[in-house]
């Protein structure tokens, strides 16, 4: 009975817009029911909780999938989410991942890196639990959005602060190894065209970004710049059709090297790395 329920509900999603209606369907009938996607098959007909339909019309409203279950999944993480935090999205798991290369890479006992804009702490928690000798901090600035940081990161070793990203952690001026930030880039003339999911829940803060939407990024070019060591490295993440403007903030007389731009696993141009140029 279930799955048949699901088949009605993926049905009903894909009708109302939603771009991943069979995944959330049955995402949404493992939260009711307790269980995990791949038992759904398990759940008997007499434990059917009617429960369902109401969480599938919350959904179909376009209320996010991870709003409802309250949780968000992003590379090896579990992660508390609801209204005042951005949702962590499946296009900065790559970012994230070239980041833990970079830091794996550098030949430094104890790299430090600094999360910028932090949200929900998925960066920042990644970093600490796949890179474990690292030491990482992480600033955000929206009260709303630090409850559900500060759930996230009870337990763990990161070190971190509320406060802006353009001026965080002057504490640690030219010791950084690793800048890294999926910061607001939606030009706010896309206002119409973003998916309701974010325009109508995730915080304005967190989407938009002036009339081109690069205003923090230039911001944080800056930051980046006054944080990291010579040879350190900044990862930023942006819009896909922002791909051949980011890596041009980070030029040579503004002291960089090796600007460069990176694709998601879509093959979409997701994020932008650049060097600290050595003196």
């Amino acid at each position: 009975m279930l799955l048949a329920e699901v088949a009605q509900a993926t049905q009903r999603l894909a009708d109302a817009g939603v771009p991943s209606p069979r995944t959330d369907a049955e995402e949404l009938a493992a939260f009711v029911h307790g269980v995990k996607r791949s038992q759904l098959h398990s759940v008997k007909d007499a434990d059917f909780d009617a429960r369902y339909w109401e969480v599938v019309a919350r959904r179909e409203q376009r209320e996010p999938l991870q709003h409802i279950t309250g949780r968000a999944y992003f590379r090896y993480l579990e992660l508390q989410v609801g209204p005042g935090v951005f949702v962590p999205r499946p296009e900065t798991e790559s970012v994230v991942g070239w980041a833990i290369d970079a830091v794996r890479a550098m030949d430094v006992a104890e790299p430090c890196v600094v999360d910028l804009c932090t949200g929900s702490g998925a960066i920042a928690l990644a970093l600490a639990q796949e890179v474990p000798r690292s030491r990482v901090h992480a600033v955000e600035l929206s009260e709303e959005a630090l409850v559900w940081t500060r759930k996230n990161m009870a337990g763990s070793r990161v070190d971190l602060r509320q406060g802006d990203a353009l001026t965080a952690f002057p504490d640690l001026d030219g010791q950084v190894d690793l800048v890294i930030s999926n910061p607001p880039y939606i030009p706010l003339t896309e206002w119409e065209y973003v998916a309701p999911e974010a325009r109508d829940y995730d915080p304005e803060m967190a989407l938009f970004s002036g009339e081109d939407g690069l205003d923090l990024i230039r911001g944080i070019e800056r930051t980046a710049h006054r944080l990291l060591r010579p040879g350190g490295v900044v990862v930023i993440e942006h819009a896909d059709t922002q791909g051949g403007q980011v890596p041009w903030i980070f030029t040579e007389e503004r002291g960089w090297a090796d600007a460069a731009d990176h694709p998601d696993l879509n093959n979409r141009p997701r994020f932008a790395t650049a060097r600290k140029a050595l003196p």
